[in-house]
C-alpha cells in the first residue's frame, strides 16, 4: 500500500456494500492543530463526497461486511466471522500513518469502555515491514485489542482501502452500519458505536456521507 499525500477521501471508497462513508469537517477541529491535520494528508487520496440525511444504521440495504482470516500477533487465525453477535470496529491502520496514532488511544479507552456491552475492536495493519514493526508499537502504545496483519487480498474485499486510517463500523448482526475514511472525531465513533450498541437512536448521529465503491477483485495495490 502507498503511503499517499493529500487530504481527502479516495475514489476507490465509494458505494461498497450499500452503506454510507462518513467525512465531517469537524474531524479536523477534534484534531485540535494544523499539524493533525497536515497528519491526515498524509496518509489519503483524493475524491469528492455528497451529503445525505440518512444514517447508514437506519438503512435497509446494509451488506454484510466481507469475511477474512488474518493472523494475531501470536500466530492464531482469526475470522470477522467469529465476532457476529458483537459489534466490531474494524480499523485499517500503519505504525507509520499519523492520523491512525491518533485514533489508537481513543479505541483503546472504547474496548475498555464498551466491550462488556458487545463491542470488539480489530486492528488490521497494513505495516509492509510485519510483525517486525507492529509488536513493538502495541507494546509502546498499550493496545489493548486485537491487531491483525493485513494484505491486499483482505483490501480488495473492502474496496481497496487507499487511505489510511479506514475504518468500518459493523453491526451484531454483521453488516456494515459506518465507514471513515480518513481521520475521524472522538466523539462521532463514541456516538456510531452507541447507536449500534442500541444506546442511542440512529437519528441522534449527524455525519455528512458518501457512498462506497464495490469491492475489487484481487489484484496488487500500489
Amino acid at each position: 500500500m502507498a503511503k499517499t499525500a493529500n487530504g481527502l477521501v479516495p475514489g476507490s471508497i465509494r458505494a461498497i456494500l450499500g452503506c454510507e462513508v462518513f467525512v465531517s469537517i469537524r474531524t479536523f477541529l477534534a484534531a485540535g492543530t494544523i499539524a493533525a491535520v497536515a497528519l491526515l494528508a498524509s496518509c489519503s487520496q483524493t475524491s469528492t463526497a455528497h451529503a445525505s440525511d440518512n444514517a447508514a444504521a437506519e438503512r435497509s440495504d446494509r451488506k454484510p461486511a466481507p469475511d477474512f482470516t488474518l493472523q494475531d500477533a501470536n500466530g492464531t487465525p482469526i475470522k470477522l466471522s467469529d465476532y457476529r453477535g458483537k459489534a466490531v470496529l474494524l480499523n485499517f491502520w500503519a505504525t507509520w500513518c499519523g492520523p491512525c496514532g491518533l485514533e489508537i488511544p481513543w479505541f483503546t479507552q472504547f474496548q475498555q469502555q464498551y466491550k462488556s456491552k458487545g463491542l470488539e475492536i480489530v486492528g488490521v495493519s497494513m505495516d509492509e515491514e510485519g510483525w517486525k514493526a507492529v509488536k513493538p508499537y502495541i507494546a509502546e502504545h498499550k493496545i489493548n485489542y486485537r491487531i491483525l496483519l493485513g494484505n491486499d487480498s483482505v483490501t480488495q474485499l473492502y474496496g481497496g482501502v487507499d487511505s489510511l486510517p479506514t475504518t468500518f463500523i459493523i453491526g451484531r448482526d454483521g453488516k456494515v452500519s459506518y465507514v471513515h475514511v480518513g481521520l475521524a472525531g472522538k466523539n462521532q465513533y463514541q456516538s456510531e458505536i452507541e447507536n449500534v450498541l442500541g444506546n442511542v437512536s440512529a437519528h441522534d448521529t449527524q455525519s455528512t456521507s458518501l457512498h462506497m465503491p464495490p469491492a475489487r477483485s484481487a489484484g496488487p495495490t500500489k
